[in-house]
């Protein structure tokens, strides 16, 4: 008996439907290629990230440069300052009575002199006729007086009369020279109250607002000032310094006369040079500073009393001092370093030592050039060697914008 073969059906490479039979090799073809491809795109990364910074190394980085400035720069002291009146008054009546007229406006600028207030003088007038009135009595009964005397003293060595009668007669002549130099005071005195009726500008400045207007009851001696004037020219600006400053101030000031700069506090354009002319003789214990003046001529009123101001007391000059744009320095854990451009445009990392900042420059003391390049802009996407685009080369740190 024949027995008859199981027809032929053709199976996939593997089948789910039968695990625990043995896949046949495309299976694990496919399965090495999966994991060769894996280990070499894995070795890739860790490459890369072994030197992460040799992709910013190889890539141009785009930075604005600077060249480092060489020049003479000054020693200066700022401060924020006010300016004061270089003196005023507050102008008060000496007279009592009605404020008949006032002779300017408030804002007005008043010549020393100028009449600004008249009181009624009326009453004053009066009283002056009266004194005037005593003192013509007075003369004359002086004047009668001592013809008396004269009288007597003949008729005294011809003994006409007594002694007491001569002694008399010396006594009411003595007084009556008393009463007339008393009635001249009283002349005087209301001559004067009548001159104060007048108010006169006692300096040259401009007034302030007005307490009392026409019409006004004055009364002598008030508390209150009529008006106040204020001399601004010159004028004073008082501005504080730290008193570490005070050795340097001293030393240079003792040399000549030290220059102060002023400007608007709002960063406006004007600027006005006047000179140092008091140093306070005592250092204040609650701030630490001092307070010192200059004078202004001002001759375009350009500062008014109580305004704010910047402040520059210039002391002395340095020379050859290198300057670079403030933004240049950066600070890492090392210290303060730039990054300088070489001529294969690299970037090298360069310790300095910094000085004091000058308007938007800083003081390079140690560490850089003249000539050099220093990386202003785009510095943190820098590291040593890095190759750089220069987007800019100013050639003056003053015209750096960050």
């Amino acid at each position: 008996m024949k027995l008859k073969p199981a027809p032929h059906h053709p199976s996939p490479a593997f089948s789910l439907h039968h695990p625990d039979k043995n896949p046949p090799r495309p299976f694990f073809f496919l399965i090495g290629l999966w994991l060769s491809a894996t280990l070499f795109v894995f070795g890739c990364g860790s490459q890369k990230k072994a030197d992460p910074a040799a992709g910013r190394r190889d890539r141009p980085v785009p930075v604005s440069v600077s060249t480092v400035l060489q020049k003479t720069i000054p020693l200066e002291v700022s401060g924020i300052g006010n300016a004061e009146a270089y003196s005023t008054v507050s102008v008060k009546s000496r007279v009592g009575g009605e404020l008949k007229k006032v002779h300017f406006r408030e804002g007005q600028e008043i010549r020393q002199g100028d009449l600004i207030f008249t009181i009624d003088p009326q009453p004053y007038e009066a009283a002056l006729r009266q004194a005037q009135a005593n003192l013509a009595r007075a003369t004359a009964l002086a004047k009668k007086a001592e013809e008396d005397l004269k009288r007597y003293q003949d008729l005294i060595q011809k003994d006409y009369i007594s002694r007491e009668q001569y002694d008399q007669a010396q006594a009411n002549a003595d007084a009556q020279t008393a009463a007339l130099k008393a009635d001249q005071a009283a002349v005087e005195n209301a001559r004067l109250n009548l001159s104060y009726c007048f108010i006169q500008a006692p300096l040259t400045g401009v007034a302030g607002s007005l307490l009392f207007h026409q019409g006004a009851q004055i009364k002598a001696n008030d508390d209150r000032a009529m008006v106040t004037i204020n001399r601004v020219q010159p004028i004073y600006v008082s501005f504080s310094v730290p008193e570490s400053t005070l050795p340097e101030i001293k030393k240079y000031s003792a040399r000549g006369p030290l220059k102060v700069r002023v400007s608007g506090n709002d960063g406006g354009t004007f600027t006005e040079a006047g000179l140092l002319t008091f140093i306070d003789n005592t250092v204040d214990l609650t701030t630490g500073t001092i307070r010192l003046k200059g004078t202004f001529d001002n001759n375009n009123k350009t500062l008014w009393p109580g305004q704010f101001l910047r402040v520059t007391l210039a002391l002395s000059v340095q020379p050859n001092a290198l300057l670079v744009p403030t933004p240049a320095v950066q600070t890492g854990v090392q210290g303060q370093y730039v990054f300088v451009a070489t001529p294969e445009q690299k970037a090298e990392a360069r310790p300095v030592t910094v000085g004091r900042n000058l308007d938007g420059q800083t003081v390079i003391e140690k560490g850089l050039q003249a000539g050099e390049q220093v990386v202003t802009d785009g510095q943190f996407q820098l590291v040593p060697g890095s190759r750089l685009q220069i987007k800019n080369a100013l050639s003056t740190p003053g015209a750096h914008r960050p």
